[in-house]
């Protein structure tokens, strides 16, 4: 198994970044809140799994190795595979997965995109007991310059990355754009993690 690499980061796609590793470009799919914590020229070092199937091997990556645990432990459930596990980690981060595991709060997986009602029922129960409780560790913060600008670019890669159409990933950006550019106009970069959750909770409500 491949736990982590680390290395300069080559390139930056919707979905992928590419670590060079002792010469070799490492093709890494991570969530859009991990890629925006990466710049192209810059060193990075992402946990990662390594995903092995009859006609492919896919390398995923991570912020940490939470993330990573998180990642694998939700596939255990039925139904999950890594796709799935990546786009409830692109939604929630560990820790505010097990709270909504330890809730019960059915809404909370409904926002993530290819999880029904159904479906998030019994996520719930078979989670109930592998994720654990919550640990309470504070967010991980992204340095100022994390985000890509611009912001909009990143976060319609994101959302189309994870399956929303053209129309209603401009939907949700032209949504939380006023806060995006209220944070702007106080200094701040806006940050695209936030902006994405924004972004889901509000194509949740209109379907």
């Amino acid at each position: 198994m491949i736990a982590f690499v680390s290395g300069t980061v080559a390139a930056l796609a919707p979905d992928t970044a590419v670590v060079e590793v002792g010469g070799v470009g490492m093709a890494v799919r991570c969530t859009p809140d991990t890629l925006s914590t990466l710049r192209v020229g810059r060193a990075a070092r992402l946990a990662t799994s390594l995903v092995v199937r009859e006609d492919s091997l896919t390398l995923y990556g991570f912020a940490d190795d939470d993330e990573r645990q998180t990642f694998e432990l939700l596939q255990t459930a039925s139904g999950v595979g890594p796709r799935l596990a990546q786009a409830v980690l692109a939604v929630h981060r560990p820790d505010a997965l097990r709270r909504a595991v330890a809730t019960a709060d059915e809404k909370a997986l409904t926002a993530v995109p290819g999880i029904g009602r159904k479906g998030a029922q019994k996520l719930l129960l078979e989670l109930k007991d592998r994720l654990g409780e919550p640990v309470g560790a504070a967010a991980v913060g992204h340095p100022p310059d994390a985000a890509p600008a611009p912001w909009s670019e990143q976060l319609r890669a994101a959302l189309v990355g994870l399956g929303y159409s053209a129309r209603e990933a401009e939907e949700a950006i032209a949504a939380v754009t006023p806060a995006a550019e209220s944070a702007a106009a106080d200094g701040a970069a806006p940050k695209v993690p936030q902006l994405l959750r924004a972004a889901l909770r509000t194509l949740n409500r209109t379907r």
